[in-house]
């Protein structure tokens, strides 16, 4: 089992492999296949955007089993979500979550918009996503002056990664029972869509 920081070494090293178009296919191989329903080890535990400009697997370079990967739109944290994580890091010993999200995030677009210019368009299900998002975005309405629209879901973007990841920090007791004591780091991150760089800006120390 790789501890949380060894983890997020392997993880900026695919994503320089990725950036500089250095990608490797050894962990898609058949001998991978075969081992792999016998067992999974996961290195990481990414909650990540389902925004299909953002595969985990191929954005850290990681191949077959290498990534515990949990998709939904704008990143955010309800029950289930906080239940898969838990299940990975309790049953595979993972100790590293990984909060991705992105430039030019959709679901923080629909949030924004709805916030500025609210209205009856939204489906249900599509409002229980933005309100999980809208907590983040509030703050940074409130501010005086308003940043233009632009920089604001720049901001939001960042705002709202740095509440998921706090989430899963203090809003689950099997979670920070092992934060606390086996050593899981929960971090967040921004993928740029523009560079292909990944950013760990919230929850980590040292940065490279």
């Amino acid at each position: 089992m790789l501890t949380a920081r060894a983890a997020l070494d392997a993880l900026r090293e695919g994503n320089r492999r990725f950036v500089s178009d250095l990608s490797h296919d050894a962990g898609s191989s058949s001998t991978r296949r075969r081992v792999l329903p016998e067992v999974q080890e996961p290195i990481a535990i990414i909650l990540g955007c389902s925004d299909a400009r953002v595969p985990a697997e191929i954005v850290f370079d990681q191949g077959l089993g290498d990534l515990f990967v949990i998709r939904v739109a704008g990143n955010i944290v309800a029950p289930s979500q906080v239940g898969s994580v838990e299940f990975a890091a309790e049953t595979f010993g993972t100790r590293l979550v990984v909060v991705l999200g992105h430039s030019s995030c959709g679901a923080i677009h629909a949030t924004v918009e709805q916030l500025l210019h609210p209205s009856r368009a939204q489906s249900r299900n599509i409002s229980s996503i933005v309100d999980r998002i809208r907590p983040a975005v509030e703050g940074l309405l409130e501010r005086r002056p308003q940043p233009e629209r632009g920089v604001l879901e720049q901001q939001a973007v960042r705002a709202n990664i740095r509440m998921s990841a706090d989430h899963l920090r203090h809003g689950s007791a099997v979670l920070e029972q092992l934060i606390q004591k086996d050593g899981l780091m929960v971090v967040g991150a921004e993928y740029s869509l523009e560079t292909g760089v990944v950013d760990f800006f919230d929850g980590v120390a040292v940065t490279s």
